[in-house]
């Protein structure tokens, strides 16, 4: 409720919420007590079904009642004692920001010596270590496997982390400079530079050629001097990438949004434009560590 622009919508909360309690009292008592006379026979309300199946006026069970009461004396306790009538604090004191704050402490008290001993150590040790392993995968599919997947397999967009392939580098210190500080990937719209419909996809035939698939050879080689022109900038005249500017590799046959014909026109086309967020405002320096030695442990996995 700290939002509120005025107090007035914080007593306009409050008065609704005790005044809706109220209603809810006030109807279950008129619910729950019969109008007959002594001696007169229960009446129906006229509602009627299906011919003949009638709505009688009868009222509630005195257990069932009691329960409804229960729950208004429950609601109202529960408002004193937690925040729920506008701004009002409760008398507890209770945030959920608070409840975070406080696991968080209890977490640090519990993990951080441990954290710490990793943290003491060097990259590579700690990415050969099963202990510090399991705690990495922890961390890991808390917060990366929602892009990368939670076998670091990655998906369309988002990198395959086991393959060896990377954009900006697979050292310890690349790894770590990515989780802490995120990377934007930027591929500009090249279809007005590159030329026409047919140049672009000239372009695209001499990229399929250089990543050993299936191609056009006259396209390609119409292709070949518009890549050195245009594209050879950030890929390079061999198509290799440049892992300074995140520029991939176009020769190894690792696709990050597909490699058909179409796909690669409609990159030439239209660019790309991928982000890896920053991490470093919500992870600590010892959880960073753990988490570049895990990923650095699917690399050399995989270069074995």
């Amino acid at each position: 409720m700290s939002d509120f622009v005025h107090d007035g919508w914080s007593l306009y909360i409050a008065i609704i919420t005790l005044a809706s309690l109220v209603a809810c009292a006030v109807l279950l008592k008129l619910m729950s007590t019969s109008k007959m006379a002594p001696g007169e026979k229960t009446g129906t309300t006229g509602h009627v079904w299906d011919e003949d199946l009638q709505e009688w006026h009868n009222p509630l069970p005195s257990w069932w009642m009691w329960l409804f009461y229960i729950t208004i004396v429950f609601a109202l306790v529960y408002l004193i004692l937690y925040p729920g009538l506008g701004s009002y604090k409760g008398y507890l004191g209770w945030t959920s920001t608070g409840q975070y704050q406080d696991e968080q402490k209890q977490a640090a008290a519990t993990y951080g010596p441990i954290i710490d001993k990793f943290l003491k150590q060097d990259v590579q040790t700690v990415a050969a270590n099963p202990e510090a392993r399991e705690i990495g995968q922890r961390l890991f599919l808390n917060y990366c496997a929602q892009c990368h997947g939670s076998d670091a397999g990655g998906s369309k967009g988002y990198p395959n982390l086991r393959d060896s392939d990377w954009l900006y580098g697979g050292t310890p210190e690349a790894i770590k400079a990515t989780l802490i500080n995120g990377r934007i990937g930027a591929m500009p719209p090249m279809g007005a530079a590159v030329g026409g419909t047919e140049d672009v996809r000239d372009v695209a035939h001499f990229v399929l050629s250089i990543s050993g698939r299936t191609h056009d050879s006259m396209r390609a080689q119409r292709g070949k001097a518009k890549f050195a022109s245009t594209c050879a900038a950030c890929h390079g005249l061999d198509g290799k990438g440049n892992q300074q500017i995140g520029a991939p590799n176009l020769t190894d046959d690792i696709w990050l949004h597909g490699g058909t014909e179409a796909v690669i026109i409609e990159t030439i086309v239209n660019g790309r434009m991928n982000q890896m967020p920053a991490h470093k405002d919500f992870l600590d320096e010892g959880k960073i560590h753990l988490l570049t030695a895990y990923v650095l442990g699917f690399s050399n996995q995989a270069a074995k």
